[in-house]
């Protein structure tokens, strides 16, 4: 099993959840996050002054799939998130050692 990770533009949030849910991922856990990679934040005008916003918002979705699942898994979330433009998001992939679904104690790919 591994967990993958994925940081998106919030406005993509619907396209990857309908694109995860037709290829089978049945559940996720949705974050919202800020931060930056090579877009270094922005700069805003305010009541007539102008500030850095260094921190921009973000979605992180997290979703544990079976090892077979994951490269289909990157390749729905890649399509459904990528705009071409900088700050579409980072994919990470870990592995995860156990699962356990605490209702009813199955564990492992059962409790995906």
């Amino acid at each position: 099993m591994k967990k993958i990770e994925a940081v998106i533009k919030p406005f993509k949030l619907d396209e990857v959840r309908e694109a995860l849910s037709e290829i089978g991922v049945t559940g996720m856990t949705v974050t919202e996050v800020k931060g930056f990679g090579r877009q270094k934040g922005h700069t805003e005008l305010y009541r007539g002054a102008e500030y850095v916003v260094d921190f921009l918002p973000k979605i992180k979705l997290e979703i544990v799939v079976a090892d077979g699942q994951v490269d289909r898994a990157i390749e729905t979330i890649i399509n459904a998130a990528r705009t071409g433009k900088i700050g579409d998001g980072k994919i990470f992939v870990t592995p995860v050692e156990q699962v356990i679904r605490i209702r009813t104690g199955e564990s492992n790919e059962a409790a995906i």
